[in-house]
């Protein structure tokens, strides 16, 4: 892989993680909590998450994975299904699940049940084996296959980490511009929505023509 591609792929990559999908919301959703903190430690769910797949998609698997209709089909609906429960959570949970949780250094099991869910959010959408496995070879240096590849996947996955911070970051913002049990509520509401469109949006995904 040549330097000029590699500077080719930084914004194009860097693009990618910063489009406004599910897991940007949890990350917004967790700022909002006033602890930026929380929402990155939870964000490795998602980067392990991610993770597997770029070495599922480095070893050739993304491709026989979206090939299998039944799988893609699979893993489509249970994604969607997942981010439906979520949105509904959100929606149902009124201001509580923002407003009256302390500011203090959450605990272990939340930081555990905030991180599972980043972990399966990101893992139930086949729509990120397909970027691994379409848009990192354009990039990937055929006569170092695997050290090209690998590089493409830790510069993700560390662009990643600096999205999850901006999106925690803006979170907090606007937590902090809703104070109040009404402002909450009202976050839940936008965070459920979005959620559950993106849940639907999710099952009416195609898998790529072979």
């Amino acid at each position: 892989m040549s330097l000029q591609s590699f500077f080719v792929f930084l914004p194009a990559c860097f693009a990618i993680n910063m489009a406004f999908g599910p897991n940007n919301v949890l990350s917004l959703s967790n700022g909002a909590r006033g602890r930026v903190r929380t929402s990155v430690r939870a964000s490795f769910g998602r980067l392990a998450a991610f993770a597997v797949m770029i070495a599922i998609a480095g070893l050739g698997l993304g491709a026989l994975l979206l090939a299998s209709q039944t799988l893609f089909t699979a893993i489509k609906f249970a994604g969607a299904g997942y981010l439906v429960w979520i949105g509904v959570k959100l929606l149902r949970s009124g201001p509580a699940l923002l407003a009256t949780e302390p500011k203090s250094v959450p605990r272990t099991a939340s930081i555990a049940r905030l991180t599972k869910q980043e972990f399966w959010v990101a893992a139930g959408n086949p729509k990120a084996i397909l970027v691994f496995t379409a848009f990192f070879p354009q990039f990937v240096g055929r006569s170092a296959y695997a050290t090209s590849f690998a590089i493409l996947g830790a510069t993700f996955l560390g662009l990643e980490l600096v999205a999850i911070f901006i999106y925690a970051l803006l979170g907090a913002r606007l937590g902090s511009m809703s104070r109040g049990a009404r402002g909450f509520a009202w976050f839940n509401r936008i965070s459920g929505a979005l959620m559950i469109g993106f849940g639907g949006m999710l099952a009416f995904v195609r898998r790529p023509a072979a």
